[in-house]
C-alpha cells in the first residue's frame, strides 16, 4: 500500500499540470493497465473520473476566493471556459458562476488514501490456470457502465434469455470455464460511468456455433480463479474486492487485458449458491 499512496502523493502534486497515469503506476511499481484496472476496483470509480473530481474540487475553492473562471479553468490543465464549465457543472451540479453565490452547496472528493488492514485469515480459493484460445459462445448487449448499485440493463438482458436458451447454452459447454458464464468484454479499465460496453450471457465451448448466437474469441493466456460459497449475490461481490485488496498485492502477478468471466450457480431452493471468478494476469517483472 506504501507504494500506492506514493502514487496518489503524485497524482496530487500534478493536478495543475500534464498529468499523465503511466508516471503514477510507474510509482506503484506496476502496468498502467493493472493501475487503472486496480484503482477502479478499489475506488469504486476510475482513475480518471477521481483526478476530474480531485481538480474540480480545487478549482471551486479558487474560485469562491474569486479566481477568474478562465485562469482557474487553465490552472487545471483545460483550454476553455467552456469544457471547464462542463466538467465543473458535472460534478458541483451547477456552473462556476453560481458557486461564488453565498452558500452554494459544492461537492467535494477527499483525497484519497490506501491503509494497510489487518486481513488474510480465511485463505482465499483461488488456482492458476493456462487456457489456449477460448470461444465464447452466447448472446451480448450492450449495457452502460454502472460503478455503484444494480445496472437494470443487465438485468433486463439477463430476465429476456428463456430457460431454453439457457439450456442451449449449457449443452454447447464443453471446455473449460465450465458453466454459464457473465461475461464483461470491455478492456478498458478507465471507462467513464454510462459508456456502453459488450455483457455477453455466454458458454465456453469448442463445438460449432448455431447461426442465432453469437461468438466472442479470446486468445490463449494465463487465468486466476477465485471460487466461493455463500449467500448469493454477496459472495460473489466479494470476489472482486478481495482479489483486488488481498490477493493480488500478496502475489507476484499482475491484471492483464482481458474479459472478465463470472460464474454463479444456486442451490436449489436456497439464496446460497458457488461463484467463479476469472481474471486474466501476467507474471509481475522482477526487480
Amino acid at each position: 500500500m506504501h507504494l500506492w499512496n506514493e502514487a496518489i502523493e503524485l497524482i496530487e502534486s500534478r493536478l495543475g499540470d500534464d498529468l499523465v497515469i503511466a508516471d503514477a503506476a510507474r510509482a506503484a511499481a506496476t502496468s498502467e493497465y493493472h493501475f487503472r484496472r486496480m484503482f477502479s476496483t478499489l475506488a469504486g470509480m476510475p482513475v480518471s473520473e477521481y483526478v476530474r473530481r480531485r481538480r474540480m474540487t480545487l478549482a471551486a475553492a479558487h474560485l469562491v476566493a474569486g479566481d477568474g473562471v478562465l485562469d482557474t479553468a487553465v490552472r487545471y490543465g483545460y483550454s476553455s471556459a467552456e469544457a471547464f464549465g462542463r466538467a465543473f457543472r458535472t460534478v458541483h451540479g451547477m456552473t462556476p458562476a453560481q458557486a461564488r453565490v453565498a452558500g452554494a452547496r459544492l461537492a467535494s472528493q477527499p483525497r484519497l488514501s490506501f491503509h494497510l488492514r489487518v486481513e488474510g485469515t480465511t485463505l482465499m480459493k483461488h488456482r492458476i490456470v493456462e487456457l489456449p484460445d477460448l470461444k465464447l459462445v452466447g448472446l451480448r448487449a450492450a449495457v452502460p457502465v454502472v460503478y455503484s448499485g444494480p445496472n437494470q440493463a443487465i438485468i433486463d438482458f439477463e430476465r429476456s434469455i428463456g430457460t431454453e436458451t439457457r439450456q442451449r447454452l449449457g449443452d454447447l459447454n464443453d471446455v473449460e470455464p465450465r458453466g454459464l458464464l457473465s461475461v464483461t468484454a470491455g478492456n478498458d479499465p478507465d471507462i467513464a460511468e454510462g459508456t456502453r460496453v459488450d455483457y455477453w450471457r455466454a458458454a465456453a465451448s469448442s463445438l460449432p456455433t448455431p447461426p442465432e448466437l453469437e461468438e466472442l474469441t479470446v486468445p490463449a493466456g494465463r487465468w486466476v480463479v477465485f471460487e466461493a460459497e455463500g449467500e448469493m449475490p454477496q459472495a460473489a461481490q466479494r470476489l472482486w474486492a478481495d482479489a483486488a485488496a488481498e490477493w493480488f498485492p500478496s502475489n507476484p502477478y499482475r491484471w492483464a487485458p482481458g474479459p472478465q468471466l463470472m460464474q454463479a450457480e444456486m442451490e436449489a431452493g436456497s439464496t446460497r449458491g458457488r461463484a467463479g471468478l476469472w481474471i486474466p494476469v501476467e507474471a509481475e517483472p522482477v526487480g
